[in-house]
């Protein structure tokens, strides 16, 4: 068994390893230069807060990642991070900063942690319907269930992440997750899958030529050498390590001599595949000549010592022999690397029975065995036992009998991984599907309540719109009765009035006529006794001159009374007015207090003012009995200047003006005083009672009376 399935997707752990080296360089100078400019700086007390914890997380941040220091430093460094980001409010900066801590722990190997703050992220993210933020938590669960090898929860999150870069059309990370995929699948042996994985990665990204895409043509390029690799389809294998190389060739990326290592690696043991030791040897030697230019992994540099060991010793070259093997093997004991020691171990048990030293081959060959049943390897264990088979004949029988149950095992055990995957991708579609139709299916429903609504709504409208009409028409007929039964009042009055001016000068006349013959009479009789001076003769001119006295006083006392029904005539429009009043106060609780000024001369006042006068007079009372819950209510008619001013107070409710200008009563007092080219004005506020003002001007030329 070879070493090639475990080189696998080890490019871009170097890359990020390197990259955040140098970061850290970069930011350490960055934040010393910091400090010597800028920690003096005075600020606000209320910005120093935030600039302290921005600075304070920055510094934590660089620290964490700084690989010189000891792994529980940066640990605790990544803590106070941690502290700060998850007491801060879930917006975008918050998730960004949440996904850099993952990255520390993961970098710390502390996979728990990791793995709560990634679950953090992916909850945040739902709550505020983050999809992107979403995608990136999917993929990082997947990359971590892939490191804790429960491939059905990797697959399942992977399969998440890329049908939400597929719907964004997201064409770059797509195509990284839909690698991390091919790599699980690789891992879980299903080689064909994982063929088909990579070749939507490259129809996906054939027209682009971003040196970005080139890293993952490269990426895709070297899985499909391993896939081949491990279909034994060597010359395709061969094929797409060196389009790896040549890709890479045409790309400047950090860590790329470590890269080419890997791809010497994988190239190398494609050949041990073919047993073509001698270009096996020559490609091992040149990926560690590259690994030493970065010297970044030590897992890389132990497997390229390993296989050139082995393809010396299938040489028979001893130059560099045992020493090589033992060289790796120290290498992953110090590192822990145990996923590759069971095969180590193996070269070791053939190079030792290949030297009949039986005992140290059988010793490491028994010890292959225990590493790959600890690790629990299928693979690796399948390896130990067709080995120990063959050099411990004695028990090859027991060794070989538990090989084929355990590749019976794993062949069901492959079928199993890819029908649940299978599975999983149908499940999920299944379930979207669901949530697609329930979700189509609610939309319609409220489409269709909505539709519902609208149309009640439309007809409620409508039929209040209507209502409303019919109320206004039947208040307009109801004024305009009102206006002709005070026209009818007012044409009554006035012919009364006339038919009395007129019986007045009748019975003024008379009255003239006769007392005029009265005063003819005694002027005369006067005028006989002035001869005489006898007692007789004065006695009747004493009763001639009280005669005189009682006409005098009776034409003074009529033309008294004259006068006063000739005003009387003249103010009933003020008549009218007071009869409202009166009626006012009859029936309602709230003081009115009138004040109407007698120097308006209401006889040459147009019946149109009158009318509509006595209308806003009237409306203005009705609203106060209605609405204000007034105490007090002031009415005044002056005349100011040229114009008849009436004003109308309450010390009620008020109410908001904006919001009930449009209200009918208000309506009809406006179109009133437009009517007599006047004023209308109306001051109110909730809980200060109302003000109206009507300014009319006496001289109406064009008013109609």
């Amino acid at each position: 068994m070879t070493a090639f399935f475990y080189a696998t997707n080890l490019k871009l752990v170097f890359l990020v390893k390197l990259k955040i080296l140098l970061k850290t360089i970069a930011r350490n100078l960055i934040f010393w230069l910091s400090f010597v400019f800028f920690g003096c700086t005075p600020k606000k007390s209320n910005d120093k807060i935030i600039g302290v914890t921005n600075d304070s997380l920055t510094i934590y941040f660089t620290l964490a990642n700084d690989f010189n220091l000891p792994i529980e430093k940066r640990f605790e460094y990544i803590n106070k991070a941690n502290n700060i980001v998850t007491s801060q409010e879930n917006d975008s900066l918050n998730r960004i900063n949440l996904f850099k801590i993952a990255n520390r722990y993961y970098n710390t190997n502390s996979m728990k942690e990791y793995c709560k703050t990634v679950n953090l992220v992916l909850e945040n993210s739902e709550k505020v319907a983050d999809t992107v933020s979403l995608a990136k938590a999917y993929g990082y669960l997947g990359d971590y269930y892939r490191i804790k090898a429960v491939s059905d929860s990797s697959f399942l999150f992977y399969y998440k992440a890329e049908k939400i870069y597929d719907r964004h059309n997201d064409k770059y990370e797509l195509a990284k997750t839909l690698i991390n995929k091919s790599d699980l699948l690789f891992r879980v042996g299903d080689f064909i899958s994982s063929e088909k994985e990579v070749f939507k990665v490259l129809r996906l990204l054939k027209d682009d030529k971003n040196l970005i895409v080139k890293e993952i043509h490269y990426d895709a390029y070297n899985t499909l050498g391993m896939v081949y690799n491990g279909l034994r389809e060597f010359d395709n294998a061969i094929i797409y390590h060196n389009k790896a190389l040549k890709t890479l060739a045409e790309t400047e990326i950090i860590g790329k001599s470590q890269t080419m290592a890997i791809s010497y690696l994988n190239l190398g043991l494609v050949y041990v595949n073919l047993k073509k030791y001698d270009i096996a040897k020559d490609y091992f030697t040149k990926g560690i000549e590259q690994q030493n230019i970065d010297n970044q992994d030590s897992n890389i540099y132990a497997l390229l010592l390993d296989n050139l060991g082995y393809s010396k010793f299938k040489l028979n070259d001893q130059d560099g022999l045992p020493e090589l093997f033992y060289k790796s093997l120290n290498i992953r004991d110090s590192f822990n690397f145990k996923s590759e020691i069971p095969l180590n171990k193996i070269h070791l048990s053939e190079y030792y029975n290949f030297k009949k030293d039986k005992v140290r081959s059988l010793k490491f060959a028994i010890e292959a065995l225990a590493a790959a049943r600890k690790i629990n390897s299928s693979r690796e264990i399948l390896a130990a036992l067709k080995h120990i088979a063959i050099i411990d004949p004695k028990n090859a029988g027991k060794y070989s009998k538990e090989y084929i149950t355990l590749n019976d095992e794993l062949q069901r055990e492959e079928r199993k991984v890819g029908e649940k995957f299978s599975r999983i991708q149908f499940e999920t579609d299944v379930i979207k599907g669901e949530y697609t139709d329930l979700e189509s299916k609610n939309r319609n429903l409220v489409y269709v309540f909505s539709f519902f609504i609208i149309i009640g709504l439309f007809i409620y409208i409508v039929k209040s719109h209507k209502t409303k009409n019919r109320e206004l028409q039947y208040k307009q007929r109801q004024q305009q009765a009102n206006e002709d039964i005070y026209n009818l009042i007012i044409t009554q009055q006035n012919t009364i009035e006339t038919s009395r001016v007129e019986e007045k000068k009748r019975v003024a006349q008379e009255l003239h006529d006769g007392v005029l013959g009265r005063m003819f009479g005694v002027r005369m009789n006067l005028e006989g006794l002035n001869s005489y001076n006898d007692d007789l003769a004065v006695s009747q001119r004493k009763s001639y001159i009280v005669e005189l006295k009682n006409i005098e006083q009776d034409i003074r006392e009529i033309s008294h009374d004259l006068n006063r029904e000739k005003s009387e005539l003249i103010n009933n429009f003020v008549a009218i007015v007071d009869n409202l009043f009166e009626e006012q106060r009859k029936t309602f609780p709230s003081k009115l207090i009138s004040n109407i000024d007698s120097s308006i001369n209401w006889d040459i006042m147009p019946n149109g003012i009158k009318i509509n006068l006595f209308r806003i007079i009237q409306e203005s009372l009705q609203n106060c009995n209605k609405y204000a819950n007034a105490n007090s209510i002031t009415v005044e008619i002056r005349k100011v200047n040229e114009n008849i001013n009436l004003s109308i107070q309450d010390d009620g409710m008020g109410f908001n003006v904006n919001l009930k200008k449009k209200g009918i009563g208000l309506q009809n007092m406006t179109s009133r005083a437009k009517e007599c080219k006047g004023e209308f004005n109306v001051k109110s506020k909730n809980g200060e009672g109302t003000k109206i003002t009507v300014i009319i001007p006496i001289e109406q030329k064009q008013i109609p009376t």
